[in-house]
């Protein structure tokens, strides 16, 4: 048995994939289709999923009036009988986080990206005039999403979602609590149940200290080795790397450096502000963040063998539980230019654990008949 999915704010497909590796006796999740604006998120995502993608304004394909040309308008029309053509079981999105982020400036509803929360109320709108709603909501946001504003945020997130008819259940999960992915990464998950008798089945929150994973020092370490790539070098990969040559102020005898600061393997540190070092007191990455694609120095630092240097793009993409080299595949290039890392190093900081999903999206399926 196959339930049908789709996903609006799909980004690299981190949600899309959690929900494809989910599977419980023989039922599973079949992909229908998923809405991302930001175009070098959709070539990602194009490299790694053959479902529909609609790469676009989501506000703009709930309404096309909302187009500045006929052109838009057109190409938009086109592509909205993909939001119809399946009865969609289960509806997801990660919608943007920056505006209640603790790394953002805290908007909210002031931030239009905080307003795109309204988006997913119209589609669901939409799709019972075409047929019937989705019957599970399943939404992932920043942890800061529950106390921002004073809680009134959430609250109001909250009643649209129970006013569209839907039962509400959320949860605070930290990735390194769940799941063998050692990054510190705290995120809300709610789930909306459509049906009172599948909203009383699932009782996963209620019970969720079963599931917690405990790592000792070591193993997390083993986890850690896992996702590092013993194959980059200085003498290969020299833009990784921190050298006195190219960073003085970083290895100054007074004030910051990371020689002296930086001396254990398979651990993290980070360099905050320029003013210290600081190394993570879990044994597991920190929360990976969007700003790492900014530049600066926001990428979280490693002792290799051959020196100190930031993660790879690919390595913060395993940090996530993406199967990098093995199934997943980040892109070389894109409209004939070299694909650049810092929009790598973005989408995964924007992404969600995938290992995390995984393991909602089964318990999703134990309670679906």
């Amino acid at each position: 048995m196959k339930y049908n999915v789709a996903s609006l704010f799909a980004g690299v497909g981190g949600i899309c994939l959690g929900f494809q590796n989910a599977h419980y006796k023989d039922k599973s999740y079949n992909l229908c289709f998923a809405n991302e604006i930001d175009e070098y998120a959709c070539e990602t995502y194009r490299t790694n999923f053959k479902h529909t993608l609609i790469e676009g304004d989501i506000n703009k394909l709930l309404d096309p009036n909302l187009c500045n040309n006929e052109e838009e308008k057109e190409y938009y029309e086109s592509q909205r009988h993909y939001l119809f053509d399946n009865k969609i079981d289960v509806l997801n999105g990660g919608f943007p986080c920056q505006a209640f982020s603790i790394a953002g400036e805290r908007k909210g509803f002031e931030d239009e990206r905080g307003n795109l929360f309204l988006s997913i109320i119209e589609l669901i709108n939409q799709m019972e005039k075409h047929s019937s709603k989705p019957r599970i909501l399943f939404l992932e946001n920043v942890k800061n999403l529950l106390a921002h504003d004073k809680e009134r945020t959430y609250k109001v997130i909250k009643n649209k979602l129970e006013e569209a008819g839907y039962i509400i259940k959320e949860k605070v999960l930290n990735t390194m609590d769940y799941t063998n992915l050692p990054q510190n990464r705290e995120r809300i998950y709610i789930i909306g149940f459509l049906n009172k008798e599948d909203a009383n089945k699932f009782d996963l929150y209620e019970h969720i200290e079963d599931k917690k994973v405990k790592k000792t020092a070591k193993q997390r370490e083993e986890d850690v080795k896992k996702i590092l790539d013993t194959e980059i070098a200085f003498k290969n990969n020299p833009e990784y790397y921190y050298t006195k040559e190219k960073y003085p102020h970083y290895f100054k005898e007074e004030g910051v450096n990371l020689k002296k600061e930086i001396t254990e393997k398979n651990q993290f540190y980070q360099c905050r502000r320029g003013l210290y070092v600081r190394k993570n007191k879990s044994n597991v990455c920190p929360t990976l963040t969007a700003n790492m694609g900014t530049g600066g120095h926001n990428v979280p630092l490693i002792l290799a063998e051959d020196g100190i240097r930031k993660l790879t793009p690919a390595e913060t993409f395993k940090l996530q539980g993406f199967p990098v080299g093995n199934g997943y595949k980040l892109p070389s290039e894109y409209k004939g230019k070299k694909y650049s890392n810092a929009h790598l190093y973005k989408q995964a900081g924007n992404a969600v654990s995938v290992d995390m999903i995984t393991m909602l999206a089964t318990e999703i399926l134990k309670i679906l008949d």
